[in-house]
């Protein structure tokens, strides 16, 4: 996920002419409300993201959901690592959706960057406090856990913990602090052999104002970081007690449904509610602008209910919109030549065109997809004496709670979200595109008890907020040598990807042109955005130019790479591992590819072949990554695991197709996912480098695609420029 600059102009308009008091005292009271939400008797808090106990129990406040990433435990491993922690002692829990736990950590990554100042990484703390709480930003996305919160918070307030307690236990011991030392939630003294646990100090060293950057440790240093620790969030989702948003429930709780326009952006024109209240258990139909909603004792009724109506929707004047159709606009919108945004090195145009010049040409096509979480939205509210709660997932409960605020009508002290873990985001839970935040407020107003709305299966596939349904025009010339003279992509979608694509090779002259492209569906997050589909874009005509060349596909790649730099080691490093060049079977293929994304570099090899019906099966892939550090190893290798699987799961068969308007699937009989059948073995290497921390919950996604398409073109002879690529071989 990205985040883009419009989610900050709020808060930058807070921080324009704010004096040092004013932001220092807003800081100050930020403070104090984080310790008034967490903290009680006997516990003492450091920045509102720890908590030290008198017992020792160290709980460290999370500002990032989980919904399966592991980041929780990486991130206690970032902070008990600098604070010399016992890590018997370690908690973790979830930061309240509170003003009070904007992350800090997140407006010193990407508001520098977005408001194009890199300067500002420079402003005092105080002030990044006070953007990230005036956004708000309290978002999971992005790759950002580890690489911005672990790294820009949780070590520091980590190490500047650990220096307050080791002040305190001098004051205590009456000697000087250069003489005492902090291990395991204890400062020794070496020469008298006198302890302070953390908890007796704590109270008095949570009273001093904490280093704003403090030394941090080198990495012959780490004790936590780098280690595979198991992690906190595992046991209770084996055993069955850890509670998603769809189990979640209260006493008297009603359960509703939803059935929404099939066309997006057709509103409600007409509904008779008289078959569903009909169905034994069905309470109240409710009618909202662009859905109706089913209330019922419980979720089967509640179905039923809603199957049983016939609304009458109007299609918002998209009905006659098709997958074609969109395709064919993009297509007339880089033809005519006027690009949104247009960004160059050298003057690609002068070197195509130039006499003599033979441009190669590949158009690329993919369509929109669904994230495809495994559990639906389903969220639960209960309006009562003036106070709206709501109890779910999203990826931003900040935004959250002032959404609700603003869709129920309520001032937003009055309102309360409990975030709850979630199974899967991928993006499609960030807030401006959950609708089912805007529903459970309309509804928790209108019904007397609490009431939890469970999308469907098909709602949740017809309703989503898609990655973009995306065309690539990509041309470049190669000189004499073999080597890319210029290169141009144009490309048509609804948002420039310029940010955050990145293109690692040396290249003389190169252009991309942005063609803004807008249809009625919402374009939205998807995991690595747009890294997949520039990522299959540029791989496979890299593919294409070597082969051109006459070159071998990772030879070529190198001689486009910078000597001695971080993707050419980990293009060598996975051509060394997939034993690059050594014969293969008949019939299967080997291709590679290498996608800088979030901070991190990936490269793949896939081999692949076709089974006798003809559809692709992948044998193996290997995977390769610089993210500078690896903070927990055997959940790093999981999240690479898992976007290599769904790299290849959205390549092989996953597509939204749009006719009349309207979303052509259902659920998982017409969006296939990849089987465990047929997953391959995934190998998956790290190389430790002293480059920032990268993201890792994304990176892994974007090469896999065109390095199985480069595989099969191996395999095979055939190129494949559209995905998915389902039956296109047989």
């Amino acid at each position: 996920m990205k985040l883009h600059r419009r989610y900050f102009l709020i808060g930058g308009a807070a921080v324009v002419g704010a004096g040092v008091f004013s932001v220092w005292w807003g800081d100050k009271a930020a403070l104090s409300r984080a310790k008034q939400l967490t903290t009680g008797p006997g516990q003492s808090s450091f920045a509102g993201w720890l908590k030290i106990a008198n017992d020792d129990t160290i709980t460290v406040y999370s500002p990032h959901i989980d919904f399966g990433q592991g980041s929780h435990t990486a991130l206690a491993q970032m902070l008990a690592d600098e604070l010399d922690a016992d890590w018997s002692r370690i908690r973790v829990e979830q930061a309240p959706a509170d003003y009070a736990f904007g992350n800090t950590a997140l407006a010193k990554l990407f508001v520098p960057s977005l408001a194009g100042q890199p300067a500002m990484k420079h402003l005092p703390d105080q002030v990044f406090s006070l953007l990230a709480r005036n956004v708000p930003l309290q978002v999971t996305g992005g790759s950002s856990a580890i690489r911005a919160t672990g790294q820009y918070g949780m070590r520091v307030v980590g190490a500047a913990a650990r220096l307050a307690l080791i002040d305190a236990a001098a004051d205590r011991m009456g000697v000087p602090k250069s003489e005492l030392v902090a291990s395991d939630s204890r400062i020794t003294h070496a020469k008298t052999g006198k302890v302070l646990r953390y908890g007796e100090l704590a109270e008095a060293a949570a009273r001093q104002d904490l280093v704003s950057e403090p030394q941090l440790k080198t990495r012959d240093r780490y004790t936590f970081i780098g280690k595979p620790i198991d992690r906190f969030d595992i046991p209770a989702k084996v055993n069955g007690t850890a509670q998603y948003g769809i189990d979640f429930a209260l006493p008297q709780m009603r359960v509703a449904t939803v059935i929404a326009a099939p066309v997006r952006g057709g509103t409600l024109q007409s509904v008779d509610h008289a078959p569903a209240m009909a169905v034994k258990g069905v309470e109240k139909v409710i009618a909202l602008d662009n859905a109706v909603v089913v209330v019922a004792s419980g979720y089967w009724p509640a179905l039923k209910g809603a199957r049983a109506l016939a609304p009458k929707f109007g299609d918002g004047g998209h009905g006659g919109l098709s997958s074609a159709s969109i395709y064919a606009a993009q297509g007339q919108l880089i033809a005519a030549g006027k690009p949104d945004n247009h960004y160059t090195t050298g003057d690609a145009a002068k070197v195509l065109s130039a006499p003599g010049a033979k441009a190669i040409r590949a158009e690329y096509r993919v369509p929109f997809l669904h994230q495809a979480a495994m559990e639906p939205f389903a969220m639960t509210g209960y309006h009562a004496d003036g106070r709206l709660e709501v109890w779910g997932g999203t990826q931003d409960p900040i935004q959250t709670r002032n959404l609700l605020a603003q869709f129920s009508g309520l001032p937003v002290d009055k309102v309360t979200f409990h975030p709850m873990i979630m199974g899967g985001g991928f993006g499609r839970r960030f807030p401006p595109y959950t609708q089912i935040i805007e529903q459970i407020a309309r509804v928790a107003m209108q019904v007397d008890h609490p009431v939890k709305i469970i999308w469907s299966r098909e709602e949740d596939v017809k309703q989503g907020a898609y990655r973009p349904q995306s065309l690539g025009q990509l041309q470049a010339a190669l000189d004499a040598d073999g080597r890319i003279a210029a290169w141009q992509t144009d490309y048509a979608q609804f948002a420039d990807a310029e940010s955050e694509t990145v293109f690692p090779y040396t290249v003389p002259a190169t252009a991309r042109r942005h063609y803004k492209y807008i249809s009625n569906q919402v374009d939205a997050y998807w995991r690595s955005v747009n890294s997949t589909q520039h990522g299959f874009y540029n791989e496979s005509f890299m593919d294409e130019l070597a082969h051109h060349a006459g070159q071998d596909p990772y030879q070529f790649r190198r001689a486009h790479l910078p000597a001695g730099g971080r993707h050419l080691a980990v293009l060598d490093a996975v051509a060394k591992r997939s034993n690059w060049g050594a014969p293969l079977p008949a019939g299967t293929g080997r291709g590679i590819a290498l996608v800088e994304s979030f901070g991190t570099i990936c490269a793949h090899v896939i081999e692949a072949g076709l089974k006798p019906d003809g559809t692709p099966q992948v044998h193996k892939v290997w995977a390769v990554i610089d993210c500078g550090t690896t903070v927990n190893p055997k959940n790093a290798e999981a999240q690479v695991q898992g976007g290599v699987l769904m790299g290849l799961s959205t390549a092989l068969g996953e597509a939204i197709t749009i006719t009349n308007g309207a979303v052509d699937q259902n659920s998982f009989p017409d969006y296939p996912i990849l089987k465990l059948a047929d997953a391959p073995l995934v190998d998956v290497h790290f190389i430790e480098s002293d480059a920032p921390i990268g993201g890792l919950g994304e990176p892994g996604l974007p090469p896999a695609a065109p390095a199985l398409a480069n595989a099969l073109f191996m395999a095979t002879g055939k190129r494949i420029r559209t995905l998915p690529i389902a039956r296109q071989l047989a």
